[in-house]
């Protein structure tokens, strides 16, 4: 009986494991990264992500529209790159010092 316990914890386990590992290793949708870059860009003051058009293709985000100063430009990389899951970053931004 004790035997028979052992196995079939073993294998609760080990199953457990197994869908885990499946699950995590599932990359996001494009909707999700959309949702997720969204958020990140329009949270940072300095790229004022409201003014932005954002796009998700296979992973690969393209970010367009103005922003005020090279540093938020830049700073857009850095932004979506962090997001787990983006497989590549199209900048398209402009710098316009009368943008919104």
């Amino acid at each position: 009986m004790k035997r028979l316990f052992r196995f079939v914890l073993a294998f609760t386990i080990w199953l457990g494991g197994s869908l885990l590992a499946q699950k995590q290793s599932a990359p996001p949708s494009d909707d999700s990264l959309y949702d997720q870059v969204r958020l990140k860009l329009t949270a940072d003051p300095a790229v004022n992500g409201g003014a932005l058009t954002v796009e998700v293709k296979n992973g690969v985000v393209t970010v367009s529209g103005r922003v005020r100063t090279e540093k938020g430009r830049q700073k857009i990389d850095k932004i979506v790159r962090k997001v787990k899951g983006v497989k590549g970053v199209e900048n398209k931004v402009t710098v316009d010092a009368n943008a919104h």
